[in-house]
């Protein structure tokens, strides 16, 4: 059975919700909404309602966008093209007005440029941002022959609300490793709130449920002190994580070889999942299927303001910084068994 309603001529006051959805049976928009209204703080018929609405709205009042791309490796692009929930067509087309995105917008050259400075001079978009922003020089990254800072602070200015997406985009990530004096948004817009989606790349969720928030209540999400929506990064990835009854019993893996060991904590083989702010335990990766530690490999930190500089090397033993987490989380005699939450 298709979600609709009864086909009759629709008109202003009456929409057939079967044209705004297609290809989405009424039990999958359900599930969609049931989900996501519990992590927006909604009830199922509120938010149903709300998206309803929300995606009813006619060509001349759908929201605008203006996605920049810096420093990147267009990874969190790849990321929200990938959007299972509603499908990404129906996302660009149906809801959102997506005025400029060097990736997957059809123009190109001139074409593209006029297209971003009329949608800049129109203001009230909601401003997404890709990539580190370089500050040793501003050739590092240059854009339809702007430098880039200069592009992102052109932007911001007539932007009704700025994300930021991605490891880079939020605190330099591992562009800041490197000579070009990598930075994230908020080191460059300082008058206006910046949320901050990190991960690297962007979870398709965390930028789905934060503009589908912001559109349903004209608001910035609660954020944490790193302004990170705390509904997504308000726990611990080991708070949720499987291998978490092993930590508890001091049992961490030391020796990828033995077979009594694959599911034991990752902690000696450099997992910053104590350390780390995100719910990819719970929320997953890939349509729900996965995450990098039951991949077997360790959470690398990308949700956090020190990823890649300072959780580095990945796969390190219990020296440095990691020891010194090590002590954090297990004391001198047993393992931490509460942990504090984050701050907001």
């Amino acid at each position: 059975m298709r979600f609709g309603l009864k086909r009759v001529k629709p008109n202003k006051k009456e929409i057939r919700v079967s044209e705004l959805i297609q290809g989405i049976t009424r039990r999958e928009f359900m599930k969609y909404c049931a989900a996501t209204a519990a992590v927006l703080g909604f009830s199922k018929l509120e938010f149903a309602t709300k998206v309803t609405e929300l995606l009813a709205a006619t060509t001349s009042n759908k929201p605008p966008v203006i996605w920049l791309e810096g420093q990147d490796c267009a990874g969190c692009t790849v990321s929200f093209a990938g959007a299972l929930n509603p499908p990404v067509a129906s996302l660009i087309l149906d809801t959102l007005s997506v005025r400029y995105h060097e990736t997957i917008m059809a123009a190109a050259g001139h074409q593209a440029e006029a297209a971003y400075h009329t949608a800049v001079k129109e203001g009230g978009y909601v401003l997404i941002v890709e990539g580190s922003i370089p500050t040793a020089d501003d050739r590092f990254c240059m854009v339809g022959g702007l430098p880039f800072k200069e592009l992102v602070l052109e932007a911001a200015a007539n932007a009704a609300a700025i994300i930021a997406v991605g490891a880079c985009a939020t605190y330099g990530g591992i562009p800041a490793a490197g000579p070009t004096g990598a930075v994230g948004v908020s080191k460059i817009v300082t008058d206006k709130p910046i949320i901050n989606l990190s991960t690297c790349p962007v979870h398709v969720d965390h930028l789905v449920g934060t503009v589908l928030y912001y559109l349903t209540t004209g608001k910035v999400p609660p954020l944490d002190k790193y302004g990170r929506p705390t509904m997504h990064f308000g726990e611990l990835v080991h708070d949720n994580c499987r291998r978490r009854s092993y930590f508890e019993e001091g049992k961490a893996l030391n020796d990828w070889n033995e077979p009594k060991q694959k599911n034991w904590c990752l902690i000696d083989r450099g997992c910053k999942g104590p350390d780390t702010y995100a719910d990819c335990p719970v929320r997953r990766w890939n349509g729900g299927l996965n995450f990098c530690i039951d991949c077997g490999a360790g959470c690398m930190g990308c949700a956090e303001p020190t990823f890649y500089s300072q959780m580095s090397p990945l796969y390190a033993e219990a020296s440095g910084r990691l020891y010194e987490l090590k002590q954090k989380m297990f004391g001198k005699i047993a393992p931490l068994k509460n942990n504090k939450k984050n701050e907001v």
